[in-house]
């Protein structure tokens, strides 16, 4: 089952945080305070693995405590959009119908505990419109009149023919039918229809096919929504990913006294970093398959005096090693499951219990001696506690496990960071991953399609786009702090350009994000296809448009005393950066320069229109679902943003701000979805020859 998008309201500082599209690794990035946490717990409360009970004294927002408290049942706090095909075919063995509108659904969980689904894409019956209904009636008139009536039948024939014309005269004035209407039409017709027809007859059974056709249209108003079905509701729910949320304050210590332990795991009133401890100890002590009551209770010692008897002391040692061996067997396998999960070094875990404290010790092939867990680096505290919740708290079903990160790692090292971010890659195979983080070296400037920016909104609540560009702090009336929301974005494709400067990389300047993503789904296709072997990793920063491309390219004159690779559109404004850069900075290296227009084969064309337009305008339409689809009017061989700004304004459809951006995100999405065998050979090719150039200016 796989997460598509999730809405949180009414939860702590989330009036409504807006729809947030997922990923299968999405980044929720945003400053100190923004609410980044309060984006994540909702998810974990929607079907925790474990713990994630829903308290509203804590969850509801201050100023609707009162409001929730009293009617928890009317107050949502998530709503999550899933996609799982195999259980669309299992609600449409309950439901009927088609089970593809019933592979995506809508849950919301309420402050009671409450669920509700909803399936957003099984369309509401509305009333027939007039003319599909006088089309039926109309063929069914013509068809009628091509038949002979038997002696039988003397007159029926006209009887219906005139019957049915005036039906379709009445339905002149009305713009569509409902259930009622529908149903006296067809009591008007069935009156004429004999109840003991002609064996031979050709005219009633027309009739009749006609009076059950409108008798399907008047059922299908009382036919029941998908969530009204009785259970429905409960397969949905069971099919539910678990959530997975971890956060830093849940950290392992190495020395754990068992006394405080055994206190703090039976108490109720714990809350922040003190609950979030308790927990991870709850996760460790059953991954030991021992309590600290039993750990404490094997480990006591014969007292002086007569007790010490030979039995007793035996009794003891016995209890110790049978401990030991408990504890022993829990660290190889620790060890060992540890290892296959992080790859970056090989570690030796070690529990030891003395007295009333239990100590965790490791070691690794660089150093081999034994050390406190709490002396050796953070971020391996936060590995080592991270991956007990996750092993544990999925119960081994880790597939069906979505992970919420609240910012991970934040104590590594930058290059542990990098690292980190790599292993999300590796993990989303089998899980969907959501964290949170205001560090630049956990956001994959190659992968920026996954970056949720968090925000504060000019009404004090959390929000959140995807509009990476989008200034919430002038643009929403928000305060000038909350800018620093995509500073750590900034920050990422600095980063990405310094590494392109540092370690061999290749930037290719691109006007815009949509230029970025299209690109780097075309990289790795040709890539993954064995199409083409760039010499160097090529990136594509974001110039942020033709005037600002010209300040980029020339920061980054320096390595090699060369010009990166420059990419522009074949607008007016692109066709007339690229003449000035030919004369100016780019004089001695006019080949560097390069235009879309030279490998699309028509001329004003951007980086929609590396892309097959047919797939380009079916994403549009699914994504904004008009009335009236741009598919119909597309003209191919021609730019196709210009085409979809004029239907835009012929439909009177709004185009947001930052449009162009989503539509490429979805393009990516969907490309990358179906594979680079549906693309048509001719923009292969296109594909292969800008690659080629790109290659071509690297080997010079």
């Amino acid at each position: 089952m796989r997460l598509r998008r999730f809405r949180v309201e009414n939860f702590r500082s989330v009036i409504d945080s807006d729809w947030i599209e997922a990923e299968v690794v999405t980044a929720l990035i945003g400053v100190n305070e923004s609410g980044k946490t309060n984006l994540l717990l909702p998810l974990w409360k929607l079907k925790p693995a474990r713990e994630g009970e829903i308290v509203i004294r804590e969850d509801a927002p201050i100023t609707m405590f009162a409001d929730i408290r009293s009617h928890p049942g009317d107050y949502r706090f998530i709503t999550a959009e899933f996609e799982d095909e195999t259980l669309g075919e299992q609600l449409a063995e309950l439901v009927g119908g088609d089970p593809s509108p019933l592979s995506v659904v809508q849950v919301q969980r309420h402050f009671d505990g409450s669920y509700k689904v909803a399936f957003p894409e099984v369309a509401v019956q509305q009333p027939y419109p007039t003319a599909d209904i006088v089309g039926e009636l109309e063929a069914s008139r013509t068809s009628m009149e091509e038949l002979d009536e038997l002696k039988k039948e003397e007159g029926l024939k006209d009887q219906i023919l005139r019957t049915l014309s005036g039906e379709i005269e009445k339905l002149g004035a009305r713009t569509s039918q409902n259930k009622f209407y529908l149903s006296a039409m067809r009591g008007r017709l069935a009156q004429i229809s004999p109840t003991e027809p002609a064996p031979t007859s050709t005219l009633v059974p027309k009739l009749r096919q006609l009076l059950n056709s409108l008798e399907e249209k008047i059922e299908s108003f009382d036919a029941p929504r998908p969530e009204d079905v009785e259970g429905v509701l409960d397969k949905v729910v069971a099919a539910l990913p678990k959530f997975v949320y971890y956060s830093s304050y849940g950290n392992l210590d190495s020395e754990i006294y068992l006394p405080h332990v055994v206190q703090n795991l039976k108490r109720e009133d714990l809350s922040g970093r003190d609950a979030a401890v308790a927990r991870t100890l709850r996760v460790l002590f059953k991954f030991v398959r021992l309590s600290p009551e039993e750990i404490l209770a094997m480990g006591q010692e014969v007292a002086e005096g007569k007790g010490a008897t030979p039995d007793a002391v035996k009794k003891v040692s016995e209890s110790k090693d049978e401990r030991f061996i408990l504890l022993q067997s829990a660290e190889t396998k620790l060890t060992r499951e540890f290892r296959q999960w992080w790859n970056q070094g090989d570690y030796l875990f070690q529990f030891l219990a003395d007295g009333n404290h239990f100590r965790i010790w490791v070691s690794d092939d660089l150093r081999p001696e034994k050390v406190k867990l709490e002396n050796r680096s953070t971020g391996l505290q936060w590995f080592l506690s991270f991956f007990l919740v996750f092993l544990v708290e999925s119960s081994g079903s880790h597939k069906d496990t979505i992970l919420l990160l609240d910012e991970p790692g934040h104590s590594l090292h930058p290059l542990a960071q990098r690292l980190l971010s790599a292993f999300f890659d590796n993990l989303s195979k089998s899980n969907q991953i959501l964290y949170s983080t205001h560090s630049p070296f956990l956001i994959d400037a190659d992968r920026l399609e996954r970056a949720r920016k968090v925000y504060i909104s000019g009404d004090g609540s959390t929000k959140a786009t995807a509009n990476l560009r989008y200034e919430e702090g002038r643009k929403s009336g928000g305060k000038d702090r909350n800018l620093g929301a995509a500073y750590a974005v900034h920050s990422a494709l600095n980063l990405s350009i310094s590494e392109g400067m540092l370690i061999g990389c290749e930037p290719v300047i691109v006007e815009g994000r949509g230029d970025q993503i299209y690109l780097t789904a075309i990289k790795s296709l040709l890539i993954g296809a064995g199409e083409i072997s760039p010499k160097r990793e090529l990136v594509f920063p974001p110039g942020g448009g033709t005037k600002t491309s010209r300040t980029v390219a020339s920061v980054l004159t320096g390595r090699d005393d060369r010009l990166p690779l420059i990419l522009l559109d074949g607008d007016a404004m692109g066709l007339k950066m690229q003449a000035e850069l030919k004369t100016s900075l780019y004089v001695d290296e006019k080949e560097a320069v390069l235009n879309v227009d030279d490998f699309v084969g028509f001329s004003g064309a951007e980086g929609e229109d590396l892309f097959p337009p047919g797939l380009v305008a079916e994403v549009f339409d699914r994504w904004l679902r008009p009335e009236h689809d741009f598919a119909d009017v597309l003209v191919v061989g021609k730019p196709i943003v210009p085409q979809i700004e004029v239907w835009a304004r012929q439909n009177e459809v709004l185009l947001e701000e930052g449009w162009k951006v989503e539509l490429a995100k979805r393009v990516k999405a969907r490309t990358l979805e179906k594979g680079v065998d549906t693309i048509p050979a001719s923009y292969r090719e296109n594909w292969k020859k800008l690659f080629e150039a790109f290659n071509l200016k690297m080997s010079t």
